[in-house]
Protein backbone atom coordinates (compact mmCIF):
# COMPACT_ATOMS: atom_id res chain seq x y z
CA UNK A 1 0.00 0.00 0.00
CA UNK A 2 1.21 3.56 -0.92
CA UNK A 3 1.53 6.19 2.15
CA UNK A 4 -1.13 8.38 1.16
CA UNK A 5 -4.80 8.95 2.05
CA UNK A 6 -6.96 9.61 -1.37
CA UNK A 7 -10.38 11.09 0.14
CA UNK A 8 -11.68 12.12 3.34
CA UNK A 9 -15.58 11.36 3.19
CA UNK A 10 -17.76 13.54 5.46
CA UNK A 11 -21.60 11.67 6.34
CA UNK A 12 -23.63 14.43 6.50
CA UNK A 13 -27.23 15.43 7.14
CA UNK A 14 -27.92 18.35 5.08
CA UNK A 15 -25.97 17.74 1.68
CA UNK A 16 -27.35 22.06 0.28
CA UNK A 17 -26.31 23.25 3.58
CA UNK A 18 -22.82 21.19 4.08
CA UNK A 19 -22.14 22.26 0.36
CA UNK A 20 -22.67 26.04 1.24
CA UNK A 21 -20.76 25.93 4.56
CA UNK A 22 -17.56 24.54 2.46
CA UNK A 23 -18.06 26.09 -0.65
CA UNK A 24 -19.38 29.73 -0.48
CA UNK A 25 -18.09 29.86 3.59
CA UNK A 26 -15.09 28.69 3.19
CA UNK A 27 -14.41 29.22 -0.17
CA UNK A 28 -13.48 25.37 -1.14
CA UNK A 29 -13.00 24.61 -4.98
CA UNK A 30 -15.36 22.01 -6.47
CA UNK A 31 -16.95 21.31 -10.15
CA UNK A 32 -19.73 19.43 -7.85
CA UNK A 33 -23.08 20.23 -6.90
CA UNK A 34 -25.56 18.34 -4.16
CA UNK A 35 -27.96 17.12 -7.23
CA UNK A 36 -25.13 14.97 -8.12
CA UNK A 37 -25.74 13.43 -4.70
CA UNK A 38 -21.94 13.32 -3.44
CA UNK A 39 -19.58 16.64 -3.40
CA UNK A 40 -15.50 16.44 -3.95
CA UNK A 41 -13.88 19.69 -2.94
CA UNK A 42 -10.47 19.80 -4.29
CA UNK A 43 -7.54 20.39 -1.60
CA UNK A 44 -3.81 20.07 -1.93
CA UNK A 45 -3.21 15.77 -1.59
CA UNK A 46 -6.26 14.57 0.18
CA UNK A 47 -9.64 15.59 -1.40
CA UNK A 48 -12.95 16.23 1.01
CA UNK A 49 -16.19 14.35 -0.25
CA UNK A 50 -19.57 15.37 1.61
CA UNK A 51 -22.10 12.26 1.33
CA UNK A 52 -25.40 11.96 3.44
CA UNK A 53 -24.98 10.08 6.04
CA UNK A 54 -27.43 8.04 6.04
CA UNK A 55 -26.44 6.78 2.45
CA UNK A 56 -22.71 6.33 4.01
CA UNK A 57 -23.80 4.08 6.76
CA UNK A 58 -25.54 2.09 3.75
CA UNK A 59 -23.29 1.77 1.93
CA UNK A 60 -20.67 0.52 4.73
CA UNK A 61 -23.68 -2.22 6.10
CA UNK A 62 -27.15 -2.40 4.36
CA UNK A 63 -28.08 -3.50 8.12
CA UNK A 64 -26.43 -0.61 9.89
CA UNK A 65 -27.87 1.55 12.30
CA UNK A 66 -25.89 3.96 13.22
CA UNK A 67 -26.30 7.07 15.07
CA UNK A 68 -23.70 9.97 14.36
CA UNK A 69 -21.69 10.27 17.57
CA UNK A 70 -21.27 13.99 19.39
CA UNK A 71 -17.08 13.39 19.52
CA UNK A 72 -15.42 10.96 17.17
CA UNK A 73 -12.09 11.36 17.98
CA UNK A 74 -11.30 12.80 15.17
CA UNK A 75 -10.21 16.09 13.84
CA UNK A 76 -9.64 17.50 10.57
CA UNK A 77 -6.83 19.84 10.04
CA UNK A 78 -6.20 23.33 8.36
CA UNK A 79 -2.57 24.53 9.18
CA UNK A 80 -2.29 28.37 8.45
CA UNK A 81 1.00 30.18 7.26
CA UNK A 82 0.75 32.89 9.74
CA UNK A 83 -0.41 32.99 12.96
CA UNK A 84 -2.89 35.80 12.08
CA UNK A 85 -4.28 33.65 9.25
CA UNK A 86 -5.89 31.46 12.21
CA UNK A 87 -8.59 33.86 14.00
CA UNK A 88 -8.77 34.53 10.42
CA UNK A 89 -9.68 30.93 9.28
CA UNK A 90 -11.75 30.25 12.66
CA UNK A 91 -13.80 33.91 12.12
CA UNK A 92 -14.61 32.93 8.45
CA UNK A 93 -15.64 29.35 10.16
CA UNK A 94 -18.16 31.09 12.15
CA UNK A 95 -19.44 33.44 9.68
CA UNK A 96 -20.38 30.49 7.46
CA UNK A 97 -22.30 29.09 10.65
CA UNK A 98 -19.81 26.89 11.97
CA UNK A 99 -19.32 26.97 15.84
CA UNK A 100 -16.05 28.21 17.61
CA UNK A 101 -14.88 25.02 19.84
CA UNK A 102 -12.14 27.09 21.11
CA UNK A 103 -10.78 30.23 20.23
CA UNK A 104 -7.21 31.00 18.86
CA UNK A 105 -4.68 30.58 21.77
CA UNK A 106 -1.17 29.60 22.57
CA UNK A 107 -1.00 25.48 22.19
CA UNK A 108 0.89 23.36 24.59
CA UNK A 109 3.02 22.08 21.53
CA UNK A 110 4.69 25.62 21.08
CA UNK A 111 1.83 26.83 18.35
CA UNK A 112 -1.51 28.57 18.35
CA UNK A 113 -4.60 26.90 17.10
CA UNK A 114 -8.07 26.73 17.56
CA UNK A 115 -10.92 25.04 16.70
CA UNK A 116 -14.41 25.38 15.47
CA UNK A 117 -16.89 22.45 14.16
CA UNK A 118 -18.77 22.59 10.88
CA UNK A 119 -22.71 21.93 10.57
CA UNK A 120 -22.86 18.73 10.92
CA UNK A 121 -20.41 18.69 14.25
CA UNK A 122 -17.36 17.49 12.40
CA UNK A 123 -13.77 19.34 14.15
CA UNK A 124 -11.51 20.94 12.29
CA UNK A 125 -8.51 21.94 14.09
CA UNK A 126 -7.07 25.74 12.38
CA UNK A 127 -3.37 25.83 13.44
CA UNK A 128 -0.04 27.37 13.03
CA UNK A 129 3.52 26.63 14.07
CA UNK A 130 5.40 23.31 13.98
CA UNK A 131 5.05 22.88 10.10
CA UNK A 132 6.61 23.87 7.01
CA UNK A 133 4.95 23.69 3.68
CA UNK A 134 5.85 22.41 0.19
CA UNK A 135 5.71 24.52 -3.20
CA UNK A 136 2.37 22.80 -3.81
CA UNK A 137 0.87 23.82 -0.49
CA UNK A 138 0.93 20.41 1.21
CA UNK A 139 3.00 20.19 4.63
CA UNK A 140 6.45 19.42 4.66
CA UNK A 141 6.63 16.15 7.01
CA UNK A 142 10.22 15.83 8.06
Amino acid sequence: MEPRISLITLGVEDLERSYRFYKDGLGLPTTWSPEKGVIFFKTRGTCLALYPFDKLAEDVNPALKVEKPKFSGIALAYNTRTKGEVEEVLEKAKRAGGKIEKPAQNAFWGGYSGYFSDPDGYLWEVAYGAFEFNEDGSLAIT
